[in-house]
């Protein structure tokens, strides 16, 4: 019996009516898209109509600092808290706010002011702490915000909800949605690359997913793909022993005739995208060696990174692989730093997490500004949420921790279309509520797709009876106080 025949008899009335739809419905998606190709020349994909406005940015950089980086002691600058060493928050500024368990049993909660010196720095005169000196050397180019809180106050569902606009798994990350949107620049290289650098911070970290850089319900085929920090930056990148690259393409012809085949038969669109990433797969064999390949750096460029650029895997060899991605026409590069979760011993860790990034940082930063690529490529560095005035844990002068803290935060966008030196937001005097101007992550998300010429109220897909968006449900709006006047 013909193995179609064989399929069909393996129906279920349910399975059948949905295979149905769904074919219908991808023969309609494919109608309305249609026109796409003829709107979005020299673009692989991506939806007529868009960019909806001219963007200011072609690509972003995310440097997120995984674990909660504590704001209090790298850029709210808290002076008052000096007079204030080992006295209870008040419960006037708590306000019965929920904390964790790793704090809630505590008999008190004492305040810990930081014990590093700020300093204004730059044109601008922003205070910046003592742990991020290079950072100092470019604050004129950053937009600070110093008021970002976010709905969770766990680590998983607080990166989802960065990630994703939801706290839940299974929704399209940003990446994705922007690949969605856009299409893809680059045939050669994938639009939303991984990195995962490695830290000296706190050693135990918390764990990353892949389905933080996933798809969802949007084709597979845009879901990020991971760079390796140890060994090869993607497995099975090399050829077997005996394989050829003529046998290696003869042997992908074949199986996309197979899978073509198999798209005939059921109307699956996951099996285009298979063939997809197939291709993509040998294209790759010889665009990632050249990319991650940096011996023709100039020793300038290299020196800028500081001495960690030469050994693979660093924060330091990353931002440069960051540029380079860049270069390449890469639209989205998220760089995962984690070890910034530190509930003890904060003061030695932090020293060590703010050496690893401070200098790479600023080196990104002057390296796209001399290639004059800093006016099109977006910079947001940030983790998932803040830190406790309060200690969690034994509290010296030179000793302390804090736990998670999501009312108030810092982060900061530069480059792309954002106006640098300056600063929005304002906290109280004990970091931990917001004074003026909050900013959701929603807000942030809505900023770099508006800086890449998308309007996330116009971006959505039909999902679960709703229309998806890459910004959630909650009203949002776009920080134009940040932006260059148009």
């Amino acid at each position: 019996m013909h193995p179609f025949t064989d399929r069909l008899l393996q129906l279920t009335r349910r399975s059948l009516l949905t295979k149905a739809a769904g074919a219908a419905a991808l023969t309609t998606l494919m109608q309305n898209q249609a026109p796409a190709a003829a709107k979005t020349k020299n673009r692989n994909g991506g939806l007529p109509g868009l960019p909806h406005f001219k963007p200011t940015a072609k690509r972003f950089i995310y440097l997120f600092m995984g674990g909660g980086p504590s704001q209090i002691d790298t850029f709210d600058y808290k002076p008052a808290l000096d007079d204030l060493f080992d006295k209870d928050l008040p419960a006037s500024v708590r306000m019965g706010q929920r904390i964790t368990t790793m704090t809630s049993g505590q008999k008190r909660f004492p305040l810990a002011p930081s014990m590093f010196k700020f300093a204004k720095q730059g044109q601008c005169g922003e205070y910046i702490s003592e742990l991020l000196p290079h950072t100092a050397k470019v604050i004129d180019e950053l937009a600070i915000m110093r008021s970002v809180n976010t709905n969770a106050i766990n680590h998983d569902p607080a990166i989802t909800y960065i990630q994703t606009g939801r706290e839940q798994p299974g929704w399209p990350s940003l990446g994705a949605w922007l690949a969605y949107g856009l299409g893809i620049a680059n045939e050669n290289l994938p639009n939303y690359v991984v990195i995962t650098p490695t830290w000296t911070g706190r050693k135990s970290a918390q764990a990353l997913y892949s389905r933080l850089w996933g798809t969802g319900f949007l084709p597979s085929k845009l879901q990020g793909v991971a760079l390796r920090a140890v060994g090869d930056p993607v497995l099975f990148l090399k050829d077997p022993p005996g394989m050829s690259k003529a046998t290696r393409r003869k042997m992908l012809d074949g199986l996309s005739k197979l899978n073509s085949l198999q798209f005939e038969q059921n109307g699956d669109d996951d099996t285009n995208a298979r063939i997809a990433q197939y291709e993509m797969a040998f294209r790759m064999q010889t665009s990632v060696p050249e990319l991650v390949d940096i011996s023709k750096e100039s020793k300038q460029v290299l020196d800028m990174y500081g001495p960690d650029v030469h050994k693979p895997g660093t924060f330091a060899a990353s931002c440069l692989l960051a540029r380079r991605l860049a270069e390449r026409d890469v639209q989205c590069i998220q760089l995962f730093h984690r070890g910034w979760d530190q509930h003890g011993s904060l003061p030695r860790d932090i020293r060590n997490q703010c050496r690893d990034v401070d200098q790479p940082t600023r080196a990104l930063i002057e390296d796209l500004r001399q290639r004059d690529m800093l006016k099109d490529t977006m910079i947001v560095w940030g983790g998932e949420f803040g830190r406790t005035v309060y200690c969690q844990g034994k509290l010296t002068r030179t000793d302390y921790g804090r736990d998670h803290h999501p009312r108030c935060f810092t982060m900061w966008m530069a480059g792309g279309g954002v106006k640098g030196g300056q600063s929005i937001g304002v906290t109280d005097d004990f970091s931990y509520n917001i004074v003026e101007q909050p900013v959701s992550i929603a807000d942030i998300n809505a900023t770099i797709l508006h800086n890449l010429g998308i309007d996330h109220q116009r971006l959505t897909v039909r999902f679960q009876g709703l229309d998806a968006k890459a910004t959630g449900v909650l009203p949002c709006r776009v920080l134009k106080e940040l932006l260059h006047k148009a």
